[in-house]
């Protein structure tokens, strides 16, 4: 822009020198109104919000806020503060049922409406339902490679002087759950049925005064929504969020809620969690010009797959005509893969992006679809049924190193989003507590599809030379063994 500048001032070196500043100012004007342009340009607009059902993303392009802990401006939604805004509504109620709460401002803001007379209650996975500080050296050198990560991240998420040790005080501020407990929030886990915790409590919903709804896939912590506190480059993993106004939707997941809460923080184990909870078959409502169905995992392996919350989106898979987009954390459900390859054959088009860290494993879906398989010890998993014709539309998107693909779903015809925290897995089907969302809606759909249009945009399609060099030694080693 600078050399644009000096070209136009030698061009009027020898005019008057009121035309001659008058057109300068009028050129810088230009330049930088164009320069202001191409850089508004990279952010797309927000797209309409459909009146009951809104929906943000934690990597949008169309917005940008100011992150509360490491005060930094970066792009997206920021969906803690939409979660303390819903709380912060209540009048009379919050029911908290999420997988991991690590958070510090949404804890407070239960804190405070508990303090206002708000009856609040918290479900959490068993796993998650310790505070971070509390735990011992011994049992953090227990704690798997991860979970190590995560806790030192803690600890400098939380040591707010930067002395290297935490305070009492500090603590207070900045340990979730040691927030809950110091104001005697009512919370419970999965292990208050009486057992040692249920496959996985892996729902991530609020309900306020039993009209709104928060659905995300989203846990309520650091590397989920902001990104790790360590890590300034990291904006947490990939995730969606619905905020839902609808009395009638809060009842069917207050009715969900109060089957895991039984007797609450009580002596009686009366709570059921996992397979010990009634089946619940798939409902449906019409909330404005969106036609949902609502459905809660676990569903018993003894009862029909079409009750179930795989056979539901198999059902929906199978509606499709023209396209089918996904982006999913994990995909090894072979059912799903299965009517994936059907649709397929029926011209439908189809594009996956599967989060990198699960993509290429031999449970894989992900290899089903690009026609591959990948053996263990010289034998193949059963149930892995390579594409006989095979797409290259499948792959993992590029995000910021520690960031992953969080997401749970899929868009079919441009119409009809699936969604809610359930992986597309037998676990997420047959053991996990999990909700399952379909809506019908394009404006719902449109959002989705251009999370799902960023993430293609940047991903790596097809088997990556690794894995087709990986499946070479395979075959030398097992052909030489003879299991070939």
């Amino acid at each position: 822009m600078f050399l644009t500048i000096h070209f136009y001032l030698n061009t009027v070196y020898f005019f008057s020198t009121q035309w001659r500043f008058s057109f300068i100012f009028v050129l810088i004007l230009t330049l930088t109104a164009c320069k202001r342009s191409q850089f508004q340009n990279k952010s797309p607009e927000p797209l309409p919000q459909d009146p009951f059902v809104q929906v943000y993303f934690n990597h949008s392009e169309s917005s940008q806020y100011l992150e509360p802990y490491r005060q930094q401006t970066r792009r997206g939604d920021n969906l803690e503060k939409l979660i303390v805004e819903t709380i912060n509504q209540a009048q009379s109620t919050v029911d908290v049922a999420v997988q991991e709460l690590r958070l510090p401002k949404i804890a407070q803001a239960l804190v405070d409406r508990q303090k206002a007379g708000v009856k609040v209650r918290v479900i959490l996975e068993n796993q998650y339902s310790r505070p971070w500080s509390t735990f011992t050296r011994n049992e953090v050198n227990q704690l798997g490679k991860r979970e190590q990560e995560r806790y030192q991240d803690f600890q400098r998420f939380a040591d707010l002087n930067q002395d290297g040790k935490l305070s009492h005080e500090e603590i207070y501020q900045r340990d979730a759950l040691v927030i809950l407990g110091n104001a005697k929030i009512p919370l419970i886990d999965d292990t208050a049925d009486g057992s040692k915790g249920s496959s996985l409590m892996h729902h991530k919903f609020i309900i306020v005064d039993n009209r709104f709804l928060i659905v995300t896939s989203a846990n309520f912590t650091m590397s989920d929504i902001h990104g790790d506190f360590s890590n300034p480059i990291s904006l947490g993993n990939a995730n969606n969020l619905l905020k839902i106004d609808s009395p009638e939707l809060a009842n069917i997941f207050t009715k969900e809620f109060n089957i895991m809460w039984g007797d609450g923080i009580d002596s009686q184990p009366d709570s059921k969690f996992g397979l010990q909870k009634p089946l619940r078959n798939p409902q449906t409502i019409k909330l404005g010009d969106n036609k949902i169905i609502l459905n809660f995992s676990p569903t018993s392996p003894t009862k029909p797959w079409s009750q179930s919350s795989n056979g539901l989106i198999e059902k929906t898979l199978n509606l499709a005509k023209n396209s089918i987009d996904i982006a999913l954390f994990v995909f090894s459900a072979q059912r799903l893969a299965n009517i994936l390859e059907l649709r397929h054959n029926a011209n439908v088009k189809i594009r996956a992006l599967i989060e990198s860290d699960f993509a290429y494993r031999p449970y894989s879906k992900a290899l089903d679809m690009m026609g591959i398989t990948l053996s263990q010890k010289c034998k193949y998993k059963v149930g892995n049924y390579p594409w006989k014709n095979p797409i290259n539309t499948v792959g993992v998107p590029l995000l910021p190193k520690g960031d992953f693909l969080h997401h749970k779903f899929s868009i079919i015809d441009s119409k009809t989003v699936i969604t809610g925290s359930h992986n597309w897995t037998e676990a997420a089907n047959q053991s996990n507590d999990e909700t399952l969302l379909i809506i019908e809606n394009p404006i719902i759909a449109a959002h989705y599809k251009r999370e799902f249009e960023r993430l293609f945009t940047n991903a790596k399609l097809g088997i990556p030379t690794k894995i087709q060099q990986k499946i070479k030694t395979q075959e030398k080693q097992c052909s030489r063994q003879g299991q070939v």
